[in-house]
């Protein structure tokens, strides 16, 4: 997919979620917590362009955005740090 897409549709949903919101509680949380894991995959989608240069990849998927998005950018590196020392 054209990243140009991918970008428009998510700020899309960003932006829906942002003006229209949510009135009842539960529901507030959840979009919110979609929010998270949508930056979360463009916190990625970052890190894997930039460092195509240093040969470092983080799959984009719904755990490693979850971890990204709700923990920001210390969950970012701790992924980061796994990718790099653990996994090789």
């Amino acid at each position: 997919m054209d990243p140009i897409v991918v970008f428009s549709v998510l700020g899309g949903l960003i932006l829906v979620l942002l003006f229209v919101g949510a009135p009842i509680s539960p529901l507030r949380f959840i979009g919110q917590l979609c929010i998270k894991i949508i930056i979360g995959a463009l916190l990625l989608f970052f890190v894997n362009a930039f460092g195509t240069s240093f040969d470092l990849h983080i799959p984009i998927n719904l755990i490693t955005s979850s971890v990204s998005g709700i923990l920001g950018i210390p969950g970012l590196v701790a992924l980061i740090v796994i990718k790099t020392m653990i996994i090789g």
